[in-house]
C-alpha cells in the first residue's frame, strides 16, 4: 500500500506502508545507529516521535521480546529505507513488520533515509 509522510512545510515523500496501516501525526526525528532497532522502538526518549532510521536494511535479526528498553513500544511511526522480511537470528521471536502490527504501529520503507 503506497503511503506518504508529509512535512509541516509541505515536504511530501512516497514510500510503501507497513505494520499497522493507519495515519501518524509526530514529530521525525532520527537515528543513525546501525543495529538497536528494536531499543529505539521502546526508548520512552522517543515517546510520541515517528522515529527514521538512516542505515538502509532494518529488521534483519527480527524483533527479540527480552531485549526491550520498556514494555511497550514508544514510537508513532517507524521510517526505513528497506524493511528486512525474513529475519534470521537464533534469538528472533517475531519480524519487525508483525511487532508494528501488534502494537499498532505504522512503518513507512522506501524512503531515502540518507
Amino acid at each position: 500500500m503506497k503511503a506518504k509522510l508529509i512535512l509541516e512545510n509541505g515536504m511530501t515523500f512516497e514510500g510503501k506502508a507497513f505494520g499497522h496501516l493507519k495515519d501518524s501525526i509526530g514529530e521525525v526525528v532520527f537515528t543513525t545507529g546501525m543495529t538497536g532497532y528494536q531499543e529505539v522502538l521502546t526508548d520512552p526518549s522517543y515517546y510520541g516521535q515517528i522515529v527514521t532510521m538512516t542505515y538502509p536494511l532494518i529488521g534483519n535479526y527480527g524483533i527479540n521480546l527480552e531485549d526491550m528498553e520498556s514494555k511497550s513500544p514508544k514510537v508513532k511511526g517507524f521510517i526505513v529505507r528497506e524493511k528486512c522480511n525474513f529475519p534470521n537470528n537464533f534469538r528472533c521471536e517475531m519480524d519487525l513488520e508483525n511487532y508494528l502490527k501488534q502494537n499498532k504501529i505504522i512503518g513507512l520503507e522506501g524512503i531515502d533515509t540518507r
